[in-house]
């Protein structure tokens, strides 16, 4: 028996199609989203101001993230881009008429441009790239859309390069050798905690433990996965604000994992086995920090199981 025809109400609406309606039913808006389109890239991507006038942001931006300790700012746009996506259909239900609130957002972003113009300092110019989207689509559709562009654009401020972020490290290297050194004295393995360095009682290793090993590199690429990893899945505020907190603890747990597995290569497969590892060793990190997160968000989420037991079956005795 063949199935009944589809009605067009029942028929979902392909995307380019609903936009092509959207532009002929408000032209006015359209125009407005070209030109901020227009005016975003201008800025961004063809106005060299940086570096002796040769650079633009985005140029800027890419050369920096060149570094191993800033290469996720690469990944932060297509990530907010997919977040955007995924919320997709709520961004069509929430679509309303635009409020002038917008303008004082995208004012903002544009004093935040001219000012990294005018102190030649490009972070500036990254900064101020959150304010003027959102600002835009507050302008253009309205609080209920820019609730849903909310965390997406607070995510681009991920993509800032730090500046000379070792130096801040210190405490997290003194924090690193301890809590190594003590895992390592718990399994046998006898080790000095001199400073920041890890020295074997036998001799067979000495290790020192540098800027770049006390864990600031990955600091902020496992802050960036616990915020899009708590608010894909939590819903409680309290507990995104927990998970959040806590993503310093997991990125420590995470380089600590990754210097106690080059203690035990040196202790057991040599000095030149452990510096061969050492260049592969940074894989454990991001596993073992996603396992504590998970692991803590799991624990945050237990649900204590209470039997209730009625009234008529409860016994009572008297001594």
């Amino acid at each position: 028996m063949p199935s009944a025809p589809i009605s067009n109400e029942a028929r979902p609406i392909a995307w380019h199609t609903e936009l092509l309606a959207w532009c002929a039913s408000e032209p006015l808006s359209a125009v407005l989203l070209l030109l901020n389109a227009g005016v975003l890239l201008y800025f961004f991507c063809g106005l060299p101001l940086f570096h002796y006038a040769s650079e633009t942001a985005l140029r800027w931006a890419w050369i920096a993230w060149s570094a191993p300790e800033q290469s996720h700012g690469k990944l932060v746009p297509l990530i907010s881009l997919f977040l955007v996506w995924r919320e997709r259909e709520k961004i069509r239900l929430a679509r309303g008429p635009g409020s002038n609130r917008g303008l004082i957002f995208v004012a903002a972003g544009i004093s935040l441009f001219i000012a990294s113009a005018r102190c030649l300092e490009p972070r500036i110019a990254l900064l101020a790239a959150p304010f003027l989207i959102y600002g835009c689509v507050l302008f253009l559709w309205g609080g209920g859309v820019a609730r849903v562009f909310l965390f997406p654009c607070g995510l681009l401020l991920f993509m800032i390069p730090w500046a000379a972020a070792e130096q801040a490290t210190n405490r997290l290297q003194f924090l690193i050798t301890n809590i190594v050194g003590t895992m390592a004295n718990v399994c046998g393995i006898h080790t000095q905690a001199v400073g920041t360095t890890l020295i074997a009682d036998d001799g067979s290793f000495r290790f020192e433990i540098a800027d770049g090993c006390s864990g600031v590199h990955s600091l902020t690429a496992i802050t960036l996965l616990t915020a899009v990893f708590v608010h894909m899945t939590q819903k409680e505020l309290w507990k995104k604000v927990v998970i959040l907190a806590s993503s310093a603890v997991f990125a420590i747990l995470g380089n600590v994992g990754r210097i106690f597995t080059i203690i035990l290569v040196a202790k057991f497969a040599g000095n030149k086995a452990a510096a061969s590892w050492h260049e592969y060793a940074g894989f454990i990190s991001f596993p073992v920090a996603l396992a504590a997160m998970v692991g803590f968000s799991k624990l945050l989420n237990i649900r204590r199981l209470v039997a209730v037991v009625p009234r008529e079956k409860r016994v009572s005795y008297d001594c």
